[in-house]
């Protein structure tokens, strides 16, 4: 594809966008020296071990080896191609491209029927909305959401619509479009009836909730039923384009606000959302009618170390926000809770209170998580009875036992005191016993940790034939004269690893082609994704500025020992099957070649 666009408009696009920005709308990132940290978001991690070099304008990951330039990041990120990622950051960098858009008819990496289910679904959106707040047919829903609170202004905001009540209106709407039926029954959008084989709407007679991804497009429904009728929520079942256990509800929506605060409030429902953001709690996000789990928590971590959980009041409620809490703790978040009186959720809270004392009573006088805790552990107790207290003091001494800083131990040792007139020194020692046995504990586990990583980092340490051909593939990517001087030097011989041949073998190709040295648009100009990831790696290397000779010719002594190494193997192979055949004439040339072999070491 490269070929269509060419480098000098490829490297102008480069130059009009800087990576740390367009990675940062994604990853939270942090300056540490000259280059930016944050946490993968190719895989899960607690760690920050994804770099970015604003110097050499590309990413890698030392953790699963993810890598390349700005065009690879988007093509990852958003699982695009590389033509559509060369356009949307021409349009960023407001580039002109009159020679793309023959390129753009080709076939995208996101199937076809990938993406008519989003137009599908963009298009119910609008028409679901048009239907709420433009038409006698849903008169009653949109009176019956004016009631309960919803602004004309959060209607638009979250494009809030309406399925009539019909069996198969939407599903004649459809095909008549020229959507078939078997396409339209993978979207979810109607389902088949067993007997007949008829089709039907799935969604009738209800309040229709959309759901847009981190890129604004819309991929699933939730639709409220307006009265008794089960289930309350009704959603879309997974497809090709939609995963519950992934999706945040008004993430593209908040992402803004999360970057500007570095904070994330964490909702249970829709409802919640839409009633705090006219609270002017913009960075919102609700799970989609599911527990929390590892893909929100690595999105939440990505783009915010900082979380409030705002869960219902109620037994479910709080059960939950304590799961959440434990979740975003153990992935690296600081979590506060946002405690809200009983019987009520935010919806309601706000309704009856406003939106100011929602703020500052209950968002802004959240509480820490082991003050939560003191009181989540005091549920279903009676804390007059003695068996139920010393029960309750020791849960809470597990916990305190578990914070790192010796002064929050202190002040809710003193309060656990305080509340049961009991002796703080007393308290003190239990907390101690329970920290050591749990640190004894701890002990044996990183002991064990530590020699499993031991025995997987000495797997994993490189021969010096392959650190050599890293070092020279790094110098090289400087230098067009050190790249020739270094083939003429391993004279016909190639580089021991498959992909750092490859490598080479492109590089000297990229300077044939009239390229000055250039890590950012060397990455664009490899096709595989895997070659792509390795030359990041190597770029991210330390190593000094100059090549000494000295240091050339170990580098070069280390790729051809090597391959003499083997054939030194291969010949001790030879004699032994020519000892074993007795014939000793040859096994002794095979000896005297194994002999002038190793001297050439």
């Amino acid at each position: 594809m490269t070929e269509r666009i060419s480098e000098e408009k490829l490297s102008e696009i480069r130059h009009s966008v800087d990576i740390v920005d367009v990675i940062g709308e994604h990853v939270q990132l942090k300056k540490q020296g000259r280059n930016y940290f944050g946490l993968c978001p190719f895989h899960g991690e607690n760690t920050p071990s994804f770099s970015v070099s604003p110097d050499k304008q590309i990413f890698h990951c030392f953790g699963c080896g993810a890598g390349g330039d700005v065009f690879s990041f988007l093509m990852d990120i958003e699982g695009i191609t590389f033509i559509e990622a060369v356009q949307k950051l021409a349009s960023k960098g407001n580039i002109d491209l009159p020679t793309i858009s023959s390129s753009l008819k080709k076939e995208s990496a996101v199937s076809k029927e990938t993406k008519r289910m989003i137009e599908v679904h963009e298009l119910l959106r609008k028409f679901y909305h048009h239907l709420l707040v433009n038409t006698k047919d849903g008169q009653h829903a949109f009176e019956y959401l004016h009631e309960r609170g919803f602004t004309k202004e959060s209607l638009e905001k979250f494009q809030i619509g309406y399925a009539l009540d019909s069996w198969d209106f939407m599903t004649n709407f459809l095909t008549r479009r020229g959507y078939s039926v078997s396409f339209l029954e993978k979207t979810g959008l109607i389902i088949k009836r067993e007997k007949t084989q008829s089709y039907f709407d799935r969604f009738r007679n209800r309040i229709m909730f959309p759901i847009i991804d981190h890129k604004g497009n819309t991929i699933a429904f939730s639709g409220r039923s307006l009265g008794t009728e089960e289930p309350k929520y009704l959603n879309s079942p997974e497809t090709a384009i939609f995963n519950k256990s992934k999706i945040l509800y008004n993430f593209h929506l908040a992402r803004q606000s999360i970057r500007k605060t570095e904070q994330v409030v964490l909702f249970e429902g829709f409802a919640d959302v839409i009633s705090a953001y006219s609270s002017d709690v913009l960075n919102g996000v609700a799970t989609m009618g599911t527990s929390l789990t590892e893909a929100h928590v690595a999105t939440i971590r990505r783009n915010s170390n900082f979380v409030t959980i705002c869960y219902d009041s109620d037994q479910a409620g709080v059960e939950a926000a304590y799961r959440a809490a434990t979740m975003l703790e153990e992935a690296g978040c600081n979590v506060k809770i946002a405690m809200l009186p009983e019987g009520y959720d935010p919806d309601d809270y706000i309704k009856q209170y406003g939106k100011d004392k929602f703020r500052n009573d209950v968002i802004g006088a959240s509480l820490t998580v082991m003050s939560f805790k003191l009181q989540y552990y005091r549920r279903g107790k009676n804390l007059q009875n003695e068996g139920d207290q010393l029960l309750y003091i020791e849960e809470v001494l597990k916990e305190i036992s578990m914070l790192d800083k010796a002064v929050e131990r202190d002040h809710y040792l003193r309060q656990l005191a305080t509340e049961f007139s009991l002796s703080l020194e007393a308290l003190k020692q239990q907390q101690r016993q329970i920290y050591f046995a749990r640190k004894r504990n701890g002990e044996k586990q990183k002991t064990l940790q530590k020699d499993m990583f031991l025995s997987s980092h000495l797997n994993q340490l490189k021969p010096a034939y392959h650190t050599a051909e890293r070092h020279l593939i790094a110098h090289m990517l400087r230098s067009i004269d050190l790249a020739y001087k270094v083939q003429q030097l391993l004279q016909g011989n190639t580089f021991n690893i498959d992909e750092h041949q490859a490598i080479f073998t492109y590089l000297l190709g990229f300077y044939e082609e009239g390229h000055d040295p250039n890590p950012s648009a060397f990455i664009t100009f490899l096709q595989d994704g895997k070659l792509k990831r390795i030359v990041a790696n190597i770029e991210m290397m330390s190593i000094s500025d100059e090549l000494s000779e000295q240091e050339l010719s170990d580098y070069i002594k280390q790729v051809l020992n090597y391959q003499k190494m083997l054939k030194i193997r291969e010949k001790e192979v030879e004699e032994k099957e020519a000892e074993r055949q007795k014939d000793f004439l040859k096994a002794a040339t095979i000896a005297m070649e194994i002999i002038q072999l190793r001297k050439s070491l």
